[in-house]
């Protein structure tokens, strides 16, 4: 009689979605953590802010622990396959305004579409900054999950009432963190609300704002696995109450400070720049 051999468990990474789409593509390496590498990235992001090639590289330094989890049980459900049908790619929708604008007054779109065209910013915008870093393409879930995360960012600053201020940028990082566990987040959120308390000497309550910016996103359901279609045609105060995100009560109490200090909540680093640069001269 021959002896029974163990069937190998089967290798999850190599699990597919009902269309076929494996899980993992066999060809991707995994990102390895390197923070000196990071903390390198950071500093040089400070002295040029406006180089978001430069996130995606600290992210990319800092992979998440629990992002494979988290994909892995998204992309494989039953919700997640229907809605990678539904929303194969965010980017085209995102941008299609005149389209979004035909939803009620007052809607998430609405004030989505408000948001970027007064920032001139674009989800395809995003994409550019992202690619590059020169990360390959895969095709698989990872890479659909992954592509949301990024895709939904500027939809963290609706719904939270965070601006692309400094500290609103640091804030929405930690909100995100908040759902999105990722050292990433960490670095780029506490990190930079220090360098803000460092370079502009304040009463404005920092800490405050950030630490209820984290709460926030951690009691809020995970925007990557929502219809962002359904999100877009919400109302925007239902949208808030639905989810259970409060009013960012310490972030405005910081821009009634430094606006009554006489200075700029939209200029911080600048102005701390300017005046560095005059003692230097």
């Amino acid at each position: 009689m021959t002896d029974l051999q163990p069937i190998p468990p089967a290798d999850p990474n190599l699990a597919c979605a009902a269309d076929g789409t494996v899980f993992r593509n066999p060809a991707r390496t995994m990102p390895k953590r390197d923070v000196g590498k990071a903390i390198a990235k950071f500093r040089e992001l400070i002295r040029d802010k406006e180089n978001t090639k430069l996130v995606f590289e600290i992210y990319e330094a800092l992979p998440s622990k629990s992002f494979m989890p988290r994909a892995r049980a998204a992309t494989l459900s039953e919700h997640g396959q229907a809605l990678r049908e539904a929303e194969p790619f965010l980017p085209p929708m995102l941008d299609d305004h005149a389209e979004l604008r035909k939803l009620p007054k007052g809607s998430v779109a609405h004030a989505y579409c408000d948001f970027m065209e007064s920032e001139g910013l674009s989800a395809a915008g995003l994409v550019a900054e992202s690619e590059k870093i020169g990360r390959p393409k895969y095709g698989d879930l990872i890479e659909w999950y992954g592509f949301r995360q990024r895709d939904t960012h500027d939809l963290m600053h609706i719904l939270t009432g965070y601006g692309r201020d400094a500290l609103g940028e640091q804030c929405v990082l930690l909100f995100t963190h908040g759902q999105q566990p990722a050292a990433g987040h960490l670095l780029l959120g506490y990190a930079g609300a220090f360098n803000i308390t460092k370079q502009v000497k304040s009463k404005a309550p920092v800490w405050r704002a950030v630490r209820e910016a984290h709460r926030r996103g951690k009691s809020c359901p995970p925007l990557v696995e929502m219809s962002i279609r359904e999100l877009l045609a919400m109302d925007l105060a239902d949208a808030r109450a639905k989810f259970g995100i409060g009013e960012p009560t310490w972030y405005r109490r910081c821009h009634q400070v430094w606006q009554s200090e006489g200075v700029n909540p939209y200029d911080l680093l600048g102005k701390a720049e300017a005046a560095e640069e005059k003692r230097a001269a």
